[in-house]
């Protein structure tokens, strides 16, 4: 870790020694690189269940995404998507949907034009591309199960973004492009990056930090007893908040600085390593 990475950490409160709540990232952390969730991840889930400790996902995915998993899992919990710019219950009531500024998708529709940055708006469930063969899509498709709306012009959407991605394979680019970007929109949007080729625009307030401290209201715990799980600069603002922070081995040093803790990686049982470690020593003992 570089100087300011050391210093963050070692600045960290003490993490909290009661668990009440589990909010975790997906992608490169509860999944596998495959998009998978191995047998020992969906065990320790219900390990966690078993001793009332409940689970919920917080992803920079649009809802159909999420859903597939949650319901995969048999979960009952709240869940946020695109970053927490929409809230849901466990039944799939939309909790809170938040958009941004007009303005603000724009700028960005702009940004990516110049930098020849794909470009995709997420508005609701629905998922719109300019191109449906184009670079990431296909992808994408795969992993949320759905396909995207191909429309010719944004225009009809711009005043309904909950989120949007800039996705290239050119990484440094996207990497330079979070710090200008956010900069750009600082006041209007939240801006960061959930992989290596997505960069996410939500709106001012949709971030996880919000996400976690909603989630942690819904399910009537305290931010100081969530413990939460993540990899990637989005993940940052819950790694802040969380009572318990873990970040994953796959996470790069910056991140890791967040955390109180640093597990193995997604290819390794990361998560189901940081559970047994670090989360049932500190559930509280249930009542006979």
């Amino acid at each position: 870790m570089k100087v300011d990475d050391i210093a963050r950490h070692d600045a960290k409160p003490a993490p909290t020694s009661v668990v009440r709540l589990v909010v975790t990232d997906m992608d490169g952390t509860l999944l596998t690189p495959e998009k998978q969730l191995t047998r020992a991840t969906v065990e320790m889930i219900g390990r966690l269940t078993a001793a009332d400790v409940p689970v919920c996902l917080v992803s920079s995915r649009a809802v159909p995404g999420i859903v597939r998993y949650h319901d995969v899992l048999k979960l009952t919990t709240p869940y946020a998507a695109m970053n927490g710019a929409i809230v849901r219950d466990g039944s799939g009531r939309t909790l809170s949907s938040l958009v941004l500024p007009k303005d603000a998708v724009k700028a960005t529709l702009d940004m990516c034009s110049v930098h020849e940055v794909d470009a995709w708006l997420f508005s609701g469930v629905d998922w719109i591309v300019r191109d449906a063969t184009a670079g990431y899509v296909p992808q994408e498709q795969k992993a949320l199960g759905v396909a995207p709306k191909q429309v010719a012009d944004f225009g009809p959407w711009e005043d309904k973004v909950g989120k949007i991605t800039c996705s290239s394979a050119d990484y440094d680019l996207l990497a330079r492009l979070e710090g200008e970007t956010g900069q750009m929109l600082e006041g209007q949007a939240s801006v960061a990056l959930s992989a290596q080729y997505y960069l996410d625009v939500t709106p001012l307030d949709a971030n996880k930090g919000y996400a976690l401290r909603e989630i942690g209201r819904l399910m009537g715990v305290e931010p100081h007893e969530i413990a939460c799980l993540g990899d990637m600069p989005n993940d940052v603002p819950m790694l802040d908040i969380g009572g318990l922070s873990i970040a994953m081995g796959n996470a790069s040093d910056e991140v890791a600085s967040h955390a109180h803790f640093v597990t193995d990686t997604n290819e390794n049982d990361g998560w189901v390593k940081a559970i047994e470690k670090w989360v049932l020593p500190r559930i509280p003992p249930q009542a006979d």
